[in-house]
C-alpha cells in the first residue's frame, strides 16, 4: 500500500516537471517570436550608416581644398605685385614717405641722397640705395627695434617721386626731362607724356637700356604713330630715350625756292630734292650740276648727270645728311672752289623746310 503511494507521488512530480519544461519552452518560443535577436538589428544600418560618414569626411577634405585653392588663388595677385615691385630699388634722387603704425610723430619725407642714405628721425643716416621697399621697411623696423625706440615696429614706405627708376627723354622733344616709369609703360606713352615731337623732329629713335650690354635699340618710328603699333616697344626703368633731329639737305642755286629740307623719314633722292625747290629755273646750267659733301678729308663734289636721270636714261641718287645739291647758273664764270664756297655760304642763310619723301 505503501509503495503504491511512493509510485503515485514520484510519477506526479514528474509530470509536474514535464509541465514546467513545457512552459518554458513554449515562452521562449513566444519571446523569440516577439523579438528579432539583437545581433540582426544592426545589420541593415551599418553599411549605409558608413558610406555616408565616408562622404561628410570626402566633402569636409573637398571643402578644405576648394578653400585652401581659393586662398591660393587669391594670394596669386599680391604675390605677382611682390615680384613686380621687388625689381624696383631705390636710388639717389627718390623722394620716400615714411610712416610707422601707431606713431604718427615718426611720420616723415626723406630724398635719397647721392651716397643711398636717408636721415630718419631717432635713428639718424640709413643706407637704403639700391634696396627694395619691402628690404627698406625692414631694415628700418629693426633699427627701431634695435635702438629700442619702438617694439614690433610696422614701417610703410610710400614712393612720391622716382628719380633713380624715371625714364630720361633727351632730344627732339616738346618737354625733355625725367619721366616715371613705375608699372608698364611703353615707348608712344612716354612719347605723348613728354608732349610728342618738335618740328624738326626724326623718327630713327634711339633706347639706351641702363643694364644692358647688347647697345641701344633702334626704332624707325612712322610719321603717324598710329600706323604700326609693333613699334611701341615696352620701356624699362633707367632707360634713356634719344629722339634726334632730322638730317637735313640743301639745294641751292638756280632754283625755285633754295631751302634746306628736313627728312624726318625715309631718304631723300636728287630729283625729290629739285622738286621740293621748285625746280631748276631757265638760267640753270643742267650739264653742272653736282652735289657737296663733307667727307673725312673735307668737301667733295660730284657731279651729277642731271639730262640724263630725267630722260631716264641714268638712275636718281639718294642724297644724305647734310648734303648740298648745288645748280649753277648758265653761263657763270666760276671755278669749282668759288661754286662751293657760293653754295655753303648760300645754304647757311637758307630757311629750313620740312620734307615729307
Amino acid at each position: 500500500m505503501e509503495f503504491g503511494r511512493f509510485g503515485f507521488a514520484r510519477s506526479g512530480s514528474l509530470l509536474a516537471l514535464f509541465l514546467v519544461l513545457l512552459c518554458r519552452s513554449e515562452f521562449q518560443a513566444w519571446a523569440q517570436q516577439a523579438s528579432p535577436p539583437s545581433p540582426e538589428r544592426p545589420v541593415p544600418t551599418l553599411p549605409t550608416a558608413q558610406p555616408i560618414s565616408q562622404a561628410a569626411v570626402g566633402s569636409a577634405r573637398t571643402n578644405a581644398d576648394s578653400g585652401k585653392a581659393a586662398l591660393g588663388g587669391a594670394s596669386a595677385s599680391p604675390v605677382a605685385v611682390s615680384d613686380r615691385s621687388s625689381s624696383l630699388r631705390l636710388g639717389p634722387g627718390d623722394l620716400l614717405e615714411v610712416g610707422v603704425y601707431n606713431v604718427p610723430e615718426l611720420a616723415t619725407k626723406a630724398r635719397v641722397g647721392n651716397s643711398g642714405d636717408v636721415y630718419l628721425p631717432l635713428i639718424d643716416y640709413v643706407h637704403l640705395g639700391d634696396l627694395t621697399l619691402e628690404e627698406a621697411q625692414a631694415l628700418i623696423e629693426k633699427r627701431l627695434g634695435d635702438g629700442g625706440f619702438v617694439r614690433n615696429a610696422h614701417v610703410t614706405i610710400f614712393l612720391d617721386e622716382s628719380a633713380s627708376q624715371g625714364v630720361t627723354m633727351l632730344g627732339e622733344i616738346a618737354k625733355p626731362g625725367i619721366y616715371p616709369a613705375i608699372g608698364d609703360r611703353k615707348l608712344y606713352d612716354l612719347i605723348s607724356a613728354a608732349g610728342g615731337f618738335t618740328p624738326s623732329a626724326g623718327r630713327k629713335v634711339s633706347v639706351i637700356r641702363q643694364r644692358s650690354q647688347t647697345g641701344p635699340i633702334t626704332v624707325n618710328l612712322p610719321r603717324n604713330l598710329a600706323d604700326d603699333l609693333d613699334d611701341n616697344i615696352e620701356i624699362l626703368p633707367g632707360d634713356t630715350i634719344t629722339v634726334p633731329r632730322a638730317p637735313i639737305i640743301y639745294v641751292v642755286g638756280d632754283v625755285g625756292h633754295p631751302a634746306g629740307f628736313l627728312v624726318d623719314n625715309g631718304s631723300l633722292t636728287v630729283l625729290q630734292a629739285l622738286a621740293l625747290a621748285g625746280g631748276t629755273n631757265r638760267t640753270a646750267k643742267m650739264g653742272g650740276v653736282r652735289i657737296i659733301r663733307k667727307g673725312p678729308e673735307g668737301m667733295i663734289e660730284t657731279r651729277v648727270p642731271l639730262k640724263k636721270m630725267l630722260e631716264a636714261k641714268a638712275p636718281d641718287i639718294t642724297l644724305q645728311a647734310d648734303d648740298i645739291l648745288f645748280v649753277p647758273l648758265s653761263g657763270a664764270r666760276a671755278a669749282a672752289g668759288t661754286g662751293l664756297n657760293a653754295a655753303i655760304s648760300a645754304a647757311g642763310g637758307l630757311a629750313i623746310i620740312a620734307a615729307h619723301p
